[in-house]
């Protein structure tokens, strides 16, 4: 039985500057990469990824990104305080980041080919949606979904409310039942920061993996089935990124679990 699945979970401690949490090409990853950029007060960071598009999520704090000419003002208090400021970066626009204050941001990149401008997303241009119910309640942002401004990567962000489960029933999107195929990663924040989460992963073969997460852990979901669970006490956080043969928010649900549905 294949062993992917178990090696999908990054944890690595906050480092300044930018810092790699999975690359394109390693651990099974086709599609996607991404890094953690911390920067302190005043200062400054360029950013660059050849043949690739980027989106900047910022998490924490407050900065000027400038891609291509244009300057865009990004601040966030918290993830669990204020919807999401994120800037789209064409394939190879390098992108200058000056922080006003300490400055925390997730940057995810995926191959593309040069197209169009850069743009930034502000938290009243954020979609909300209310999904699920009872127990697996919870409310995704769309940032860059249905937009007509990335080429190929979609970003969101899922909040779990503490006891709750999220990305259920369990779904996929790997192609195997006819839906379109994506990888995606998971990065994930904890409130209070010394709790944790449940992410699963299992496909219909048998195999499996299950990884305790932590604030500040990234999972990749190169294929399966992978919902998400908080304990009690704990709210959730993930940002998640897509992408694949077709930029389109499909996914495939476990027949077996499906039934809840219909309760």
């Amino acid at each position: 039985m294949s062993s992917m699945l178990r090696d999908t979970l990054y944890r690595l401690s906050r480092q300044p500057g930018l810092q790699l949490l999975q690359r394109r090409g390693d651990g099974g990853a086709r599609e996607l990469t991404t890094w953690r950029l911390r920067l302190a007060p005043g200062a400054d960071h360029r950013y660059a990824a050849a043949g690739e598009e980027s989106v900047l999520i910022v998490q924490r704090g407050a900065a000027s990104v400038t891609v291509a000419g244009d300057t865009f003002g990004v601040s966030r208090k918290d993830v669990f305080e204020e919807r999401a400021h994120a800037v789209y970066v064409p394939p190879d626009e390098p992108m200058a980041i000056v922080a006003s204050n300490e400055f925390e941001a997730i940057v995810v990149s995926t191959p593309a080919v040069h197209r169009g401008r850069p743009a930034h997303v502000a938290p009243a241009d954020v979609r909300v949606n209310a999904r699920g119910r009872g127990n697996y309640a919870r409310e995704v942002h769309d940032i860059f979904v249905n937009d007509s401004v990335a080429q190929r990567i979609m970003v969101g962000e899922t909040f779990n409310p503490a006891g709750h489960w999220s990305s259920y029933p369990p779904h996929k999107h790997d192609g195997k039942d006819g839906e379109p195929v994506l990888e995606e990663v998971y990065y994930f924040r904890i409130d209070p920061p010394q709790g944790f989460g449940q992410q699963l992963l299992y496909a219909a073969d048998g195999e499996c993996a299950a990884h305790v997460v932590r604030d500040g852990d990234a999972v990749l979901l190169p294929y399966g089935y992978h919902p998400v669970s908080s304990p009690p006490g704990y709210r959730l956080y993930y940002l998640w990124a897509m992408a694949g043969a077709e930029r389109k928010l499909a996914l495939h649900e476990d027949p077996n679990h499906r039934w809840i549905h219909d309760q």
